[in-house]
């Protein structure tokens, strides 16, 4: 059998990857643990020192290690020295918005099909979050186009993604305007691959995301209350051009080890967020109709509200006719204890 020779670097590296790799060098972004698991991040710079109340350390004796590196502080304090992940990075960032946690970020990546060389459409970029992890998928021969409403956000989501990868994204193009206005203006119809919406209100926009979708491809829209989801769930069905959508939550729960002690953490990722996902149809296809029965009281009239509605418990004929005999027999005692014992009727 032969063995294939295998490079030491990777030609055409992605963008980023070269920052991901090597040596720690000057300008790196270095996470610390302590050893009580506490956590700082440093931006490491020739000469500079990372001061606490234990000590200090100089950068110097980082610059030039591996990854993996152990440093101790002139207090005795040992560090270790890694570069955040992805993960990391996101929790710690500068943010102006909530930012779509790795949890969530990982099931739209996996959900949404997202693959090397897609074209995405991105909108609601807030802090720039998921736009890194949309970004590593698409690649350098894909295309994301992040829409932003908010001009600040918008500049605070650029300084993050460019600072994760050192550097613009040739697969990245940022828009500062409402979806609904800018997508039938930069996406031909028909030439997306796959749309991911965080927005208060994503049903606003199915009519543009519908437009611009290939036949299947994959909608995807984070959402944070049941009510919104209800909202977006009923108009994917009333527009007629998607599939029955599909809708969940994850909940992350970590779990201490320690020796035979394995038991959960105290503490977990409980619910951020809804996400729903639908596929577009092939224009001019209706969708099957379902064959489930809906459930009591899914699709109240609102002009026709009854006890059920208001909260009223119903109480049975049978019940009543008790309490009228207890009050009865109530009445007739406290009537007997009210009249004296000489003018009480004599047997």
């Amino acid at each position: 059998m032969t063995t294939p020779e295998i490079p030491d670097e990777p030609t055409g590296s992605p963008t980023g990857a070269a920052a991901r790799r090597g040596p720690l060098r000057p300008g790196d972004r270095v996470q610390l643990t302590d050893p009580r698991g506490r956590l700082h991040t440093i931006t490491l710079a020739p000469g500079a020192t990372f001061h606490t109340h234990k000590g200090y350390f100089r950068h110097d004796d980082l610059i030039g290690g591996p990854e993996g590196s152990v440093v101790v502080s002139t207090g005795g304090v040992a560090y270790l020295a890694l570069r955040p992940l992805l993960a990391d990075f996101v929790l710690s960032m500068p943010r102006g918005a909530a930012v779509v946690y790795p949890k969530d970020a990982g099931q739209i990546i996996a959900m949404g099909d997202i693959y090397p060389g897609a074209r995405v459409v991105e909108a609601g970029v807030g802090s720039g979050a998921l736009t890194m992890s949309l970004l590593r998928a698409v690649g350098d021969g894909g295309h994301l186009h992040s829409i932003e409403r908010r001009d600040d956000f918008a500049g605070i989501a650029r300084a993050n993604v460019e600072g994760f990868f050192e550097g613009p994204h040739p697969a990245w193009t940022l828009t500062v305007g409402d979806l609904s206005d800018v997508l039938p203006v930069t996406e031909r119809p028909g030439s997306v691959d796959r749309v991911v919406l965080d927005m208060l209100a994503p049903w606003e926009n199915l009519p543009a995301v519908a437009d611009a979708l290939a036949p299947g491809g994959v909608l995807v829209a984070y959402v944070a209350s049941t009510t919104q989801l209800s909202r977006l769930a009923e108009d994917v069905r009333d527009d007629g051009r998607f599939t029955e959508p599909q809708a969940w939550e994850s909940l992350v729960r970590g779990w201490h080890l320690e020796g035979l002690a394995v038991r959960p953490e105290h503490r977990m990722v409980g619910h951020t967020g809804f996400l729903l996902s639908t596929r577009r149809m092939a224009e001019g296809v209706e969708p099957p109709l379902r064959r489930r029965r809906p459930a009591k009281g899914a699709y109240p009239d609102a002009d026709d509200w009854n006890e059920d509605d208001l909260g009223e418990r119903p109480v049975s004929d049978k019940k009543v006719r008790r309490l009228r005999r207890q009050l009865s027999a109530s009445a007739a005692a406290d009537v007997a204890r009210a009249v004296p014992d000489d003018e009480a009727p004599e047997a």
